[in-house]
């Protein structure tokens, strides 16, 4: 024995797929992919949604529920989902785990997800009547029908639906259509001013260089939180990151591989070195002399990119806490004629006051050849 199931006036909507698909033909190549029909069922009236998408993935299940409260036009209080991966991560009788991202939906909107219990039809008998009506009604009627688009099914789709739901009842007066305008719709409460907006959530832990990494681009985080787990929250224009429910860090959506580091994030240390540039390092060698100059320029430009000298190029420039600018510059002088690019040089001329020597006559400069005391070789026999 079962008992009969009665349905208050917006309290329910059914959601499920059709066991059929759509398929669709990419002009260019031929390759023929099929789409997935998902179905929409007001319990009171019957009055129903569907529409094509291309997977039943978190993504597209997700949407489909937006653009079906925009096709009622309101909220009903309840969704009574099949126990679909994309919606529920764990099944169970009494205490269905929800995924996190529908949960979000729901929080958005303010209904309840109640998912059928396992093994149990008639908890979703308005879903899988409702799904039956779609496939006897719609998709047989365009079984034969060529497709080259998403959106071109979705259209025949639209304009079926249409007679579907105005198509009259056999035992009861009206239609889906009225039975809504009469029933539904007046309990139906307004859509939210903005609509859901898809989130991805993933759990992930901070590298050691204060990063996490979605869809590969690196996002920076405080370091303090180095080797910690946090939850990713990513929308098409957001990264949000929590930590224990607090939010810590949020960074503009970047798609495409790379880094997004906020400086806030970095330690002292990491963020006085990140505000060195080549132009502020010439700068204070030329403050120097020019021949720090020319040593720094070069180290900077024998680089394939300059900030893997920032480091030497500092370590240099320091070396005035210890010795007068005079003495640093006239050790790079003899470092750029000498050819020597490394600091342990520079400080080896240092330490051993080779700066502070006469310069030296290089050995192929040319002697004078008029001179008083230079005689010819008719001088000696």
């Amino acid at each position: 024995r079962s008992m009969r199931q009665t349905h208050k006036a917006g309290e329910k909507c059914f959601v499920d797929y059709c066991g059929p698909t759509v398929p669709i033909i990419n002009p260019q190549t031929g390759e023929v992919r099929t789409a997935q029909v998902f179905v929409a069922v007001l319990g009171a009236s019957n009055y129903t949604y569907a529409e094509a998408t291309w997977s039943q993935g978190l993504r597209d299940w997700l949407s489909s529920h937006v653009r079906t409260f925009e096709y009622f036009g309101g909220l009903p209080e309840m969704v009574v989902p099949d126990n679909l991966r994309s919606g529920v991560s764990k099944a169970c009788r009494y205490d269905p785990e929800l995924n996190p991202s529908y949960q979000q939906l729901a929080e958005h909107y303010q209904v309840a997800i109640l998912p059928a219990r396992p093994y149990k039809p008639k908890d979703k008998s308005k879903a899988e009547v409702g799904v039956q009506i779609v496939e006897r009604w719609i998709l047989a009627r365009l079984r034969h029908h060529t497709f080259f688009t998403l959106a071109e099914a979705n259209q025949c789709i639209r304009s079926l639906l249409g007679e579907l739901n105005s198509r009259p009842f056999r035992r009861l007066p009206g239609n889906r259509l009225t039975a809504f305008e009469t029933l539904d719709q007046p309990a139906l409460r307004p859509l939210p001013k903005q609509p859901y907006e898809y989130v991805e959530i993933r759990r992930c832990r901070v590298n050691i260089d204060y990063h996490i990494e979605f869809e590969q681009h690196h996002y920076s985080v405080p370091h303090q939180y180095v080797g910690e787990q946090v939850e990713v929250q990513a929308s098409d224009h957001l990264v949000q990151i929590y930590f224990r429910q607090r939010q810590v860090a949020s960074h503009p959506r970047r798609h495409r591989p790379g880094t997004t580091t906020e400086a806030g994030h970095m330690p002292t240390r990491h963020r006085k070195h990140q505000q060195w540039t080549p132009g502020r390092l010439k700068n204070w060698a030329r403050d120097i002399g020019p021949d720090t100059l020319t040593w720094v320029s070069d180290r900077l430009a024998e680089r394939e990119h300059p900030e893997q000298a920032y480091r030497v190029c500092l370590g240099l420039l320091n070396l005035t806490r210890e010795y007068p600018s005079q003495r640093l510059n006239a050790g790079c002088r003899i470092a750029n004629r000498e050819a020597l690019n490394r600091l342990k040089h520079i400080k080896a001329i240092l330490r051993s006051n080779r700066d502070k020597l006469p310069e030296q006559l290089p050995l192929n400069a040319e002697l004078p050849q008029h001179h008083e005391n230079i005689r010819g070789p008719k001088s000696f026999h």
